[in-house]
């Protein structure tokens, strides 16, 4: 079993002060792993960067066409979102449009927004947050809509409830593993554990899917070119998954997870991209995947937003730069 392999580094002055080590792998739809580093077996739980793999029985299902889903909803299902107005408004609209109370009907939960504007509206009116302003009230929105569709009972966050035993039927397929388990994320969704490979593996299931085949070949196609549409669907201002796929304009849809996991969907290779940052570390899984979408040749090293998180300043309360983050040469000088 190989050991974590140290990815991104972080410098102050001439003094290499962290590191975050982690797993990752590179691969080709109907080959094999491109590349890897670390443990490409490592077993972990995906988190929230497998909402497009949660979403896929609401499309290919028929539910997102019987209820007239647009792509931009579709965009949103996948989504761990700021709470901005633009997201909770659209909850609101999309649940409403299904004649349910969306206080009633969520099970995710209230959480106080990301976003800066929602979230000091809220504390200047007084009020609390609710479960429309939670970052998976979008996929819980898809769970809700596929629930309808099946007639299921209310209870959709229950493993063994009909939307999650799809969720689970359609992660194993991907994967091309049988999850040897889940744990319950932060949305109180059951999040199915899988290998660094067959995440990546699902991702490049995605990469290569034409819109042209079987029910899940076009609800993929579907997925990952919504969000690729609506980047700021999928995320939010100010987040690494809104900032790369704006950089690197429709040509490959990421997503982060909670504790430093992240994917990447890149079509015109074919190929996915999965890694796992040991320590949970949201920055290290950031430089990570920059620098692996550069290396694949679908994000351009010196555009803004790839410099800001693979050489990022580090800057103190004064401004004062005192440090930054680099990629580990075994990322950064790797190419296909």
């Amino acid at each position: 079993m190989g050991q974590a392999e140290t990815l991104v580094e972080i410098w102050r002055g001439p003094f290499c002060e962290s590191v975050h080590r982690g797993h990752a792998v590179v691969w080709q739809d109907g080959g094999d792993i491109v590349a890897s580093w670390g443990d490409p077996d490592k077993v972990i739980l995906p988190r929230s960067s497998c909402k497009m793999v949660q979403a896929l029985p609401l499309v290919e299902s028929g539910a997102a066409k019987a209820f007239g889903l647009s792509e931009a909803q579709l965009a949103l299902s996948c989504a761990s979102h700021n709470g901005a107005a633009v997201h909770s408004g659209m909850v609101t609209e999309w649940l409403t449009g299904l004649d349910l109370d969306p206080e009633a009907a969520l099970l995710c939960g209230p959480q106080m927004p990301n976003d800066r504007d929602a979230r000091d509206t809220l504390i200047k009116s007084d009020a609390t947050p609710c479960q429309i302003h939670n970052n998976c009230s979008g996929k819980h929105s898809g769970f809700l809509t596929l629930n309808r569709h099946l007639g299921a009972g209310p209870d959709y966050i229950d493993p063994g409830h009909p939307v999650q035993r799809a969720v689970k039927a359609a992660f194993e397929d991907v994967t091309g593993e049988t999850s040897p388990g889940y744990g319950i994320d932060g949305c109180s969704a059951p999040n199915f554990a899988c290998t660094v490979t067959g995440l990546a593996r699902a991702m490049a299931r995605f990469a290569a899917a034409t819109g042209a085949g079987d029910a899940r070949d076009r609800a993929m196609h579907r997925l990952t070119r919504a969000m690729a549409a609506y980047p700021h669907l999928v995320a939010g201002e100010g987040r690494a998954c809104t900032a790369l796929m704006r950089a690197m304009e429709g040509r490959a849809s990421v997503k982060t997870g909670a504790e430093a996991v992240f994917v990447a969907i890149v079509p015109e290779r074919r190929m996915g991209v999965a890694l796992k940052i040991e320590d949970g570390g949201t920055r290290g899984a950031e430089a990570a995947v920059t620098q692996i979408l550069i290396g694949l040749g679908v994000l351009d090293a010196d555009h803004p937003a790839a410099r800001t998180y693979t050489h990022g300043p580090i800057r103190n309360r004064r401004e004062m730069e005192t440090g930054f983050v680099k990629p580990a040469e075994a990322l950064a000088s790797w190419r296909p």
